[in-house]
């Protein structure tokens, strides 16, 4: 029987000279490449952090109380329906009498409410928005607006003592935070664990760089670029390790990530991305002159499409290494074809993926647009929806492009550097590595199409195979069968 040959390292043996000299050389490379980009974006983020000052911002608080108002919380005891005054006076929410809303003397809603300070139960009046769009039970926990230490708030003028304010919402949300991080750990295990630091890390970069640099007035393109980058390099190497597979995501990322920041500073300009109707980019804009709502759309753009980015540039990268351990003879042509064929499905999906997440948040939006029956390309080019629409496309174009240019990379990187033992620690890939990535199934389903084009003429498909590493489940079953052939001979 003829012997497949394999120009992958043999099972057990040491490195070979010029497997070592490739792995030097192709690590150069990556580092030449990453080391001076990420020192670039270290000074960048030195010279552009923001002081914190708040100088020239003016704007009132709806959380800061006047002299002998508070801010207190308490569980709802009952509910009931009421005359909302006596005295004909609005409540907080109504509209004048002679206006047309709800007026004076009509039924308003009023949650008795044991203070979690102590003491009496409180008749808090609740805001008739909220009554009719989602109401209150009892055992809702609620934070309220006490007006009883203002001179004349509970002496008979009529105004209420206690307002409704907003849910406590403090135990749902720690319950699924705790949630996410259990089934995420016992998930993608210390890997996932990682992320979730990484995850900490990129919103620490948000909320001390990216957010107050757009308050001071710092360029959004070039805030965004820097930010962003950072994020990426932190959470990128620190959820999946110091590596080859890593670094060639990366600057798939950053490549994407590019892209996507040329197109958000095209479209921000092109049509006109002003922030036009949204109450809080007005809010914003009369907070301080330095506050910029393109520059903070245009920053937005950008920002969105990190997340998805990342998942598609990491899983194409390890699927190119995993196409490659399980047929190391593929050419480099072979074996870009196979890994986009994974990459064409992963596109399909995650563009669904944005549209739908974008579609999601704007429902209110959308079903206004609906209500108002407008045509449909005057809709989707509207105030309310271009920024939406515009965010989808971009963010898609750059992710698109980012997947090929990725693939390549890995392509060029992985048959520089050849299969890696188990046991070589320059490889930076363990075996959580191999049990956790990415698209193996569908790598399987492509090479063994592939398989028959790996082998010399008179092997066997099993000789064509990768070697199996040492330790490993395909390794034990390889040796049962030496040890127990058709033959029964060991």
């Amino acid at each position: 029987m003829g012997h497949g040959h394999s120009h992958g390292q043999p099972e057990g043996s040491a490195p070979t000279p010029q497997l070592l000299a490739s792995r030097k050389r192709a690590n150069w490379l990556l580092a030449a490449v990453l080391v001076p980009l990420g020192v670039l974006t270290l000074v960048a983020m030195i010279l552009m952090w923001p002081s914190g000052s708040r100088e020239g911002i003016s704007f009132a608080s709806p959380y800061q109380a006047a002299p002998g108002v508070t801010f207190d919380t308490g569980r709802i005891q009952s509910v009931v329906q009421e005359s909302c005054m006596q005295t004909g006076q609005s409540l907080p929410g109504q509209t004048d009498p002679n206006q047309g809303g709800q007026q004076a003397g009509s039924e308003c809603t009023f949650a008795f409410t044991e203070p979690d300070k102590g003491g009496d139960p409180v008749k808090v009046v609740i805001n008739p928005d909220v009554a009719k769009s989602h109401g209150v039970d009892v055992g809702d926990s609620i934070r309220y607006l006490n007006l009883s230490g203002v001179q004349g708030a509970s002496q008979g003028s009529g105004a209420p003592a206690y307002v409704f304010v907003d849910f406590v919402r403090s135990v749902p949300i720690a319950l699924l935070a705790v949630l996410y991080a259990a089934v995420v750990i016992a998930v993608a295990r210390w890997r996932g664990f990682r992320a979730l630091l990484g995850l900490v890390g990129a919103y620490a970069v948000l909320v001390s760089f990216i957010l107050p640099g757009l308050v001071e007035g710092k360029p959004p393109l070039l805030l965004a670029l820097v930010g962003s980058t950072v994020i990426m390099i932190g959470v990128l190497y620190f959820a999946h390790g110091f590596s080859a597979r890593t670094s060639t995501a990366l600057l798939g990322t950053i490549f994407g990530l590019g892209i996507t920041a040329l197109l958000a500073a095209w479209a921000t300009d092109a049509a006109n991305l002003a922030g036009v109707g949204d109450h809080d980019a007005a809010t914003l804009v009369n907070m301080s002159g330095n506050i910029s709502i393109s520059g903070i759309i245009l920053c937005g753009l950008i920002i969105s499409g990190l997340g998805v980015l990342n998942d598609v540039t990491i899983t194409q990268s390890s699927a190119v290494w995993e196409l490659y351990e399980l047929a190391p003879n593929t050419s480099a042509r072979k074996l870009f074809s196979s890994a986009m064929r994974i990459g064409r499905d992963h596109i399909a999906s995650t563009v669904y993926t944005i549209a739908f997440a974008y579609a999601g948040a704007a429902l209110p939006i959308l079903i206004i647009v609906m209500l108002y029956d407008r045509p449909l390309d005057e809709a989707l080019t509207s105030a309310e929806l271009s920024e939406e629409v515009i965010r989808t496309l971009v963010g898609s174009i750059g992710l698109v492009l980012a997947i090929p240019v990725t693939t390549l990379i890995a392509v060029l990187v992985v048959k520089a550097t050849g299969i890696r033992n188990a046991g070589d620690s320059a490889s930076g890939i363990s075996p959580d590595d191999v049990d956790d990535t990415g698209a193996l199934a569908a790598a399987a389903a492509v090479v063994g199409s592939d398989r028959g084009e790996t082998h010399d003429a008179g092997a066997s498909p099993q000789d064509s195979s990768p070697p199996a590493r040492p330790g490993s489940r395909r390794a034990q079953r390889e040796a049962e069968r030496r040890n127990h052939g058709p033959s029964g001979t060991t």
